[in-house]
């Protein structure tokens, strides 16, 4: 028994030596060879107003819940142009609705073969009619009851999709690309139903640069869950890179071609650059058909060819 105590005692002043033997080690680093204590001055880090607010706004949408979203967003009184928007009446059969339904149905059985919650609406150059479709096929998903719809407009060159909804044009996406403000203060939302805006926000002047700089992916991955379809308004494809990054970060790419004006070249040349995209379809916008044939009267109406491809 009195060896057994030993070896514990010995064993316990080997372990007090050991610790005292760190303590002194990390003494002897801490001090110099004279004894005076030797301090490392910190590097200094210089941190920007725009790199705090953008380390900011990216952990608040790693964390953000619907519910939140929901509280804090914008609720402002829109003013929709009845001209524009073909859901804007109670008439379920306002000239044009049709259609819009149509595309609907078609985007829902194409979502059956692959992943589709993100859809760029994109066209080959401007005026042809990508907005107008952009902000109906939202509206044709709000009419869905209990559907989450959110629209963004992508185009930081020259957006129009707050002048449709008759909605506040600032603060949007260039704003907090930039880091200028977080992301509920950019999300507005309908009085009446779960239909959600982000609109371009206040004119840039590098538009490429902030919408290749990764943000607007993380803008998307973080608000795309909350959603049942997230719908974004491109910049046209051929004169700018803007749509085509656009179209890397979304799951489908439908575009949008005006019937009578757009160049077969020019619609052949926009898919070629949407290629690596999942272009799933294209809208033909503007088609003068008969009373008989669901015309749009003086804006067209968009006849899709969306499949699955």
């Amino acid at each position: 028994m009195s060896r057994i105590h030993e070896a514990l005692k010995k064993a316990q002043q080997e372990r007090t030596s050991n610790s005292l033997g760190n303590i002194m080690e990390d003494s002897a680093e801490t001090h110099g060879s004279n004894g005076a204590v030797q301090t490392t001055e910190a590097p200094e880090i210089t941190i920007s107003h725009e790199m705090a607010a953008a380390s900011e706004t990216k952990s608040e949408s790693r964390s953000l819940e619907f519910d939140e979203l929901l509280s804090r967003c914008a609720r402002p009184k829109w003013n929709i142009d009845p001209n524009l928007m073909v859901f804007s009446t109670t008439d379920p059969f306002a000239v044009g609705a049709e259609q819009f339904r149509t595309l609907r149905s078609r985007l829902y059985r194409i979502r059956e073969n692959q992943p589709l919650r993100k859809v760029l609406i994109a066209s080959a150059a401007p005026a042809e009619g990508k907005t107008f479709v952009a902000a109906n096929l939202a509206q044709s998903f709000v009419r869905q009851r209990g559907c989450r719809v959110l629209l963004i407009d992508g185009d930081l060159r020259s957006p129009r999709l707050h002048s449709l909804l008759g909605a506040p044009s600032n603060p949007g996406v260039a704003d907090y690309l930039q880091g200028e403000v977080k992301l509920t203060e950019i999300i507005q939302k309908s009085q009446n139903d779960d239909f959600f805006f982000i609109p371009a926000g206040n004119h840039v002047t590098h538009p490429a640069e902030l919408i290749s700089n990764g943000r607007f992916k993380e803008l998307l991955d973080s608000l795309a869950p909350m959603f049942d379809w997230v719908i974004v308004d491109s910049p046209p494809i051929l004169p700018v890179s803007d749509g085509s990054v656009l179209a890397g970060i979304c799951d489908g790419v439908l575009l949008v071609v005006r019937a009578g004006a757009t160049p077969s070249e020019a619609a052949q040349r926009a898919c070629h650059e949407l290629k690596g995209s999942q272009l799933i379809g294209v809208v033909l916008n503007t088609v003068e058909q008969d009373a008989g044939s669901y015309g749009y009267g003086h804006y067209g109406q968009p006849t899709s060819n969306a499949s699955h491809k």
